[in-house]
């Protein structure tokens, strides 16, 4: 088999376990809609952010969660894989360690854009106005987001062989990656000890990015978060490498 054989193979069995499985496809969607409908609904009500809707406001940010709820416990079908040994089956493949890798961050981050993508498809109904540029830039930052993520899950998934572990230490991860991302808030004027956490957070820069893509409305350049979402999803997809790598 050769490496772009055995990367398709691994790309290929990612998507058809994602489309077997119908009630997940369903739930990704659902609670990011509450979040829309519910959330920001509720709080929309009664906040103003200069004449732009609330609801429209946290659309970007709601992309933003689906991608990262949905791409980092990809990592936890490796742990389940390692427990029905089919994982060592995987690595015993006449395969490189990079392809194996690469295969399944492709097939998890292919995986995430098409649920970011329902969503996408949710903004007609909020009004949100889109061009073919802006959807294209929109689409370039939830693929890195969705490679970053699933990386960093893959990553996890090698090192760990608990389910309880995985969902634990993940948790500790992406709760403050969206909460600081500024995806249900503005970031401009923030106090200086959660402005510090926000700058930090990677996850910030492909929301911003996003709205400013869609909305018109980022506070950084577009251009500088592009930049730093793709060298935190090249650190990511490197030291994931790297992990499998290590795997025996």
């Amino acid at each position: 088999m050769g490496e772009l054989e055995g990367l398709y193979a691994l790309w290929y069995r990612e998507m058809k376990v994602f489309i077997r499985e119908k009630s997940r496809i369903v739930s990704s969607l659902f609670t990011p809609l509450l979040w829309i409908v519910v959330f920001g609904g509720g709080l929309g009500s009664a906040v103003s952010l200069g004449g732009v809707n609330y609801q429209v406001f946290i659309f970007p940010g709601i992309i933003g969660m689906t991608i990262l709820f949905s791409s980092i416990f990809f990592g936890l079908y490796i742990v389940w894989d390692k427990k029905i040994d089919f994982f060592k089956e995987v690595l015993v493949a006449p395969l490189s360690r990079t392809t194996i890798f690469a295969g399944k961050m492709l097939g998890g981050s292919i995986d995430a854009l098409i649920q970011g993508c329902g969503m996408i498809l949710f903004g007609v109904v909020l009004g949100v106005k889109y061009t073919p540029l802006n959807l294209l830039l929109a689409f370039v930052f939830m693929f890195l987001l969705a490679c970053a993520m699933v990386s960093l899950g893959l990553i996890l998934g090698a090192n760990m062989s608990s389910v309880e572990g995985f969902q634990l230490i993940s948790s500790f991860l992406i709760f403050p990656m969206f909460f600081f991302s500024g995806a249900l808030f503005p970031i401009n004027n923030l106090p200086p000890y959660l402005l510090v956490f926000t700058r930090i957070d990677p996850v910030t820069y492909a929301v911003d990015g996003i709205r400013g893509t869609l909305l018109g409305t980022s506070s950084l350049p577009i251009p500088i978060d592009l930049f730093l979402i793709f060298g935190f999803a090249a650190i990511m997809i490197g030291i994931g490498t790297w992990s499998f790598a290590r795997l025996k």
